[in-house]
């Protein structure tokens, strides 16, 4: 596509990475001023009128509406509207598949600060995407070239 790419890694505090390395499960605290930071970078580039790719484990729905609202999303203690009143449009892509697959990628990754035993914590965080937001479903077990065709599409 030409867009800019963001890995929502690069952007965790020093000290959420120790505390994912020692095996330790992020909580909302930890994650709330990375999701900022990571709104921050988006909303420049949509200020620059140009697209963005982040990869991301918006694991919550509330998550999810930081990454479209900033910090507004948390100041306002409104329940979280539809897409249409978000500072930006994003199409959040979630990629789905059994945790055994998962597993498996993760223990083939090096040099990351996520352990592999974290996983079951983000399974049983995760809140896949539902209604009003703006999403797709795709499954991991697909190849990656039928992955990006699918997101192309719900794109273009």
């Amino acid at each position: 596509l030409g867009w800019k790419f963001y890995d929502a890694d690069d952007y965790h505090s020093p000290e959420n990475k120790k505390k994912m390395a020692e095996g330790t499960p992020l909580n909302d605290e930890d994650r709330i001023p990375w999701l900022c930071a990571l709104h921050d970078t988006l909303r420049r580039e949509d200020s620059s009128r140009q697209d963005a790719i982040l990869a991301c484990s918006a694991l919550k729905k509330m998550y999810r509406h930081v990454l479209l609202c900033g910090t507004s999303a948390i100041e306002s203690n409104q329940p979280e509207q539809p897409q249409e009143n978000a500072a930006l449009k994003i199409l959040f892509v979630h990629l789905y598949g059994p945790i055994d697959v998962i597993a498996g990628r993760l223990e083939k990754r090096r040099g990351h600060f996520m352990p592999p035993e974290l996983l079951k914590s983000q399974f049983d965080t995760l809140e896949p995407p539902s209604a009003p937001e703006n999403f797709i479903t795709i499954s991991l077990e697909k190849s990656l070239h039928e992955i990006v065709l699918e997101i192309e599409s719900a794109i273009f």
